[in-house]
């Protein structure tokens, strides 16, 4: 195997594992301890991992850091279709929802497109898309109007001035990342403030959280973890993360 092709296959291992280890590698490839950590070296230079002892892991983002859309969407599918279905279940006709921006809450959309009587609300462009492609008259959807992110919310004043004017059953909320210290947490900070008054218009927070996002900081905070009624999250969450979560938030959904 050449360089470059072990390289590719260290790296596929540490973004399918979160971490690799020199003696694992070095058993698998069959090569010696210094080739591994010239590998190693080599991805680490280019910014695709981090070097740890011994090892080295996934690149953690900095805390400003905001992946456009497009990027988020292919990130833990499986995961995240798997919680839109849940959270489909908490909605019933006639109801009055609101949707952030996010993958996970644009994988919810989908879903709910087949729910009768349906007001929508939301901040989001491909959430919205959703709704008008399916072109049902029965259901009402508000686009909040504002300044465009790389994660196509629509923020700023035009967008608070839209929200604070409703006040839906619930609201679906994702999230960048999210920890015991700093709560539900967003890397832009006008879309922080965008999210937070929706979270003050609606009458029930509900979080769509992939288990990556666990220990995930974004520069900014929406709300603490126990201002959410329900999170939503799946079953790879770590077993203390699970434990603080089920005492920290109303209701804990592990899909």
């Amino acid at each position: 195997m050449l360089a470059q092709q072990r390289q590719v296959a260290i790296l596929e291992r540490v973004r399918l594992h979160g971490g690799v280890k020199v003696s694992d590698l070095v058993a698998e490839f069959g090569v010696s301890d210094m080739t591994i950590r010239r590998d190693l070296e080599t991805l680490a230079d280019q910014g695709l991992v981090a070097k740890v002892h011994g090892g080295a892991t996934t690149v953690r983002p900095g805390s400003t850091e905001e992946p456009g859309f497009a990027a988020k969407s292919v990130r833990h599918r499986p995961e995240k279709a798997a919680i839109a279905a849940r959270a489909a279940e908490l909605v019933r006709p006639g109801m009055a929802v609101a949707l952030s921006a996010g993958t996970t809450t644009a994988e919810l959309a989908l879903r709910l497109v087949g729910v009768a009587d349906l007001t929508v609300i939301t901040n989001s462009v491909p959430v919205a898309d959703v709704f008008y492609r399916s072109g049902r008259p029965d259901q009402t959807v508000v686009l909040t109007g504002g300044m465009r992110t790389p994660s196509d919310a629509l923020v700023g004043p035009v967008a608070l001035a839209a929200i604070r004017s409703f006040h839906p059953d619930l609201l679906f909320l994702g999230v960048h990342g999210m920890s015991e210290r700093a709560g539900y947490t967003t890397p832009n900070l006008m879309e922080a403030e965008t999210d937070r008054a929706l979270v003050d218009a609606a009458g029930k927070l509900v979080v769509l959280a992939d288990s990556s996002k666990w220990d995930l900081l974004g520069i900014s905070t929406i709300a603490a973890l126990n201002e959410a009624h329900i999170l939503i999250t799946d079953s790879g969450l770590p077993a203390p993360a699970a434990a603080l979560l089920s005492e920290s938030v109303g209701e804990l959904i592990v899909t």
